[in-house]
């Protein structure tokens, strides 16, 4: 009879190769769960840090985790190996302010177009 596997193993694999855990969730835990994990749990002495659930994304198999689904929804067939541990990256995206996101006048990247039809 096969073992009912109802939590993952997963680690956080930071922008600079180190790692938070591994640590054990349950199958019922969503992303936004996972995200607040890595944000109480980010190393003090790495600068930047995120401060909110925004800012976190989670990759998992080449995909961005959505943050309304479960551990369970990305669950892959490795990871119901014994001692299975799945690493997820993790990328920090601050939030643009008000500031930041209106474009500057004479921003090259803002195309002016003028078309005449005679």
């Amino acid at each position: 009879m096969a073992e009912v596997h109802d939590q993952l193993e997963i680690k956080f694999r930071l922008y600079d190769g180190s790692d938070i855990g591994p640590k054990s969730f349950p199958d019922a835990t969503t992303v936004a769960a996972l995200k607040e994990t890595v944000i109480s749990q980010w190393p003090r002495e790495k600068e930047n840090g995120p401060r909110t659930v925004k800012e976190v994304k989670l990759i998992s198999a080449g995909k961005v985790l959505e943050n309304n689904k479960t551990v369970k929804d990305y669950r892959s067939p490795v990871s119901t190996l014994v001692d299975a541990v799945t690493t997820m990256h993790v990328i920090i995206q601050p939030l643009l302010t008000e500031k930041e996101k209106k474009p500057k006048d004479g921003d090259p990247k803002m195309n002016k177009c003028v078309c005449s039809i005679m």
